[in-house]
């Protein structure tokens, strides 16, 4: 896997993902891959590798979109409010190693540090209530309150409009390549990806973009 520490000295401004980059996504890959396909198919009386295939492809047809990442559409899809079912489980939410502690690095170091997040608000809401890491953040912005999803090239000038960054001095980290490509055909001068967003799936490098397995591996060159 290739790795690079990012040039500290070039950068003014921290752009972070939150679900796989901060958050453990084994959370979200639960809910959206086994527990929304039980809970449909007990509901449409399916047998489960069936009803796994049909709500793959209700995810399937808003997919890249804002939709997918609306919990208020996906629930019309399919028929299931997809809120109270998060409460199930709780227990699998947690931070990635070594989190706060970049966190607090990055704060002490005096960079503008924002969240900046696909997930809906009422997600948003639900992570940041258990999640002691708010305080850390300039701004908190999700992609809902812009009207693009972050793998959307529109999205960029607006959150460069609604922030004020300076494009060359700022750096994105994320797990996700759309959305670092998206970045970079704006101009954004600085693109991590991690590469272990799930603590419980295979580590998947990018060859695109400079990798690390998550924000930890940071810390030992990062100043502050």
């Amino acid at each position: 896997m290739a790795s690079l520490d990012p040039p500290w000295g070039e950068i003014d401004t921290l752009l972070l993902d939150m679900d796989g980059t901060l958050l453990d996504l084994h959370f979200d890959n639960v809910f959206f891959r086994d527990l929304v396909p039980r809970v449909c198919g007990e509901r449409w009386g399916m047998a489960p590798e069936l009803a796994r295939e049909r709500v793959l492809g209700i995810y399937g047809e808003v997919a890249g979109t804002l939709a997918w990442y609306d919990l208020n559409h996906l629930s019309r899809a399919l028929g299931l409010e997809l809120m109270p079912l998060k409460e199930e489980l709780l227990h699998l939410m947690r931070m990635h190693p070594g989190v706060p502690e970049f966190l607090d690095r990055v704060r002490r170091s005096g960079r503008a540090c924002h969240l900046v997040t696909n997930a809906h608000p009422l997600s948003l809401d639900l992570k940041l209530a258990r999640m002691p890491i708010r305080e850390f953040f300039t701004s908190v912005v999700t992609s809902h309150d812009l009207g693009h999803p972050k793998e959307s090239l529109p999205f960029w000038p607006r959150l460069r409009e609604q922030l004020g960054f300076s494009p060359e001095r700022t750096l994105l980290i994320d797990d996700s390549e759309p959305v670092l490509l998206a970045a970079h055909r704006f101009g954004l001068g600085h693109l991590l990806h991690i590469a272990s967003p799930s603590s419980r799936d295979p580590v998947r490098p990018s060859w695109r973009f400079p990798t690390v397995a998550g924000v930890h591996s940071l810390l030992p060159a990062l100043p502050g």
